[in-house]
């Protein structure tokens, strides 16, 4: 059963993949660092606003110490942030890096999935600084403040616009990676299932053919055992020659189970191994005829294998299920598909036609998964036909079975 391991994708991609997913503080102390300095800076470059004080210090830790539990709560973080943002802003102190809480606080909501309250605490943001900047700006300090121009209002509009788009773009691309990591995952279930799937076809019919050898050898053995001795020991050496190719396959099969991955270590079974199966036919007292129409031709692993497995499990069904003594295998070669049918002259079972059993059905799915068709049923003028249609891609011819 092959495994497949998922590579990872690029440093960018996992950055953004795990961002507000990570240990939130370490963001949250780089977050509190930056507004401490960058506002620091800015106290000394605009000397109109009001000097940071221990008021001003403790605002711009209570910002970023709210973004510890983000992901937690992110509705109530964006909201707290805006709040404490707009209280700075009120006490009029320098502006600086003020709003890098508040971006960080808005992704943290956005990626959460709830939008509206990144886009609400952003609105409330933006109301609240114009309402200050150009209203209530005249009973704030510091006293000589004037209102900024509308310019910079809009600039500063246009910006908060751009990093809420950015943030939604970011949004959808981590919902677009988390739904082709569910798809991969899903398609890797649908593989690790087809594949067990087809060793349970294996197995079946594996030893569906070589116990019913064995079965039907065994009856033989005990019923000649003491009248001739002879013939009982050729049953018995037919039911070892069965036993080990059975369990020579069952080993393959299971050696695939153990070793994910790893090569077979024999080659699949294919028409040219059909003499085996008529000998084998023989030993349980079936005598099976085979012919062949139009040219052979080299067969795709795939369709070799399961024209094999057709031809093993109708041939197994004869021997368990029909009266018959004799069963005739024609193979058609045509240009674009191969035709196998196998008839015996047993008496009509009465089912419907296309049969049931795990048999057929293994059948029906060795030929679908090829695209082609089984048919199963009674024959009108008695005995039973199985008749298989796979298509085929042109190739090489070769010599027939």
């Amino acid at each position: 059963m092959e495994t497949r391991s998922v590579r990872p994708g690029p440093p960018w991609r996992q950055w953004v993949e795990r961002a507000g997913r990570g240990p939130a503080w370490r963001s949250a102390l780089l977050i509190a660092l930056l507004a401490q300095a960058g506002s620091g800076w800015s106290a000394g470059a605009h000397t109109g606003r009001v000097p940071l004080d221990a008021f001003a210090r403790i605002l711009l830790l209570l910002g970023p110490a709210l973004l510890v539990v983000r992901h937690r709560y992110p509705v109530a973080v964006a909201y707290g942030v805006g709040v404490v943002t707009l209280v700075y802003l009120g006490a009029g102190f320098p502006y600086g890096p003020v709003f890098a809480a508040m971006a960080v606080a808005c992704f943290a909501a956005v990626v959460a999935g709830h939008r509206a309250a990144a886009w609400g605490a952003a609105g409330l943001l933006w109301a609240g600084h114009l309402l200050l900047a150009h209203w209530l700006y005249r009973w704030l300090p510091p006293p000589a403040d004037g209102p900024p121009s509308w310019g910079q209002e809009l600039g500063v509009t246009a910006w908060a616009l751009v990093m809420l788009a950015f943030f939604e773009l970011v949004r959808l691309r981590r919902e677009q990676w988390a739904r082709e990591r569910a798809e991969r995952a899903a398609a890797a279930a649908r593989r690790a299932d087809e594949e067990r799937l087809r060793m349970a076809r294996e197995l079946h019919d594996v030893l569906a053919h070589s116990i019913s050898v064995i079965n039907v050898q065994a009856g033989v053995g005990l019923a000649l055992l003491d009248t001739d001795p002879e013939q009982a020991r050729t049953a018995l050496t037919t039911i070892k020659a069965a036993g080990r190719e059975a369990l020579g396959e069952v080993r393959q099969v299971l050696d695939a189970l153990r070793a994910p991955g790893a090569a077979p270590r024999a080659p699949a079974p294919g028409l040219d191994r059909l003499p085996e199966l008529v000998e084998q036919a023989a030993a349980t007292g079936l005598t099976v005829d085979t012919e062949s129409a139009g040219p052979a031709r080299t067969l795709p692993p795939g369709a070799d294998l399961a024209a094999f497995r057709i031809l093993q499990e109708a041939l197994t069904n004869v021997v368990r299920h029909s009266g018959s003594l004799t069963a005739r295998i024609r193979i058609g070669w045509r240009p674009d598909t191969l035709e196998l049918r196998v008839d015996d002259d047993g008496p009509p079972t009465g089912s419907p036609a296309g049969g049931s059993g795990n048999g057929l059905a293994g059948m029906r799915e060795r030929a679908a998964a090829l695209g082609g068709t089984i048919e199963a049923g009674p024959r009108p003028c008695g005995g039973f036909r199985i008749r298989a249609t796979l298509p085929l891609a042109p190739g090489p011819d070769r010599e027939a079975p």
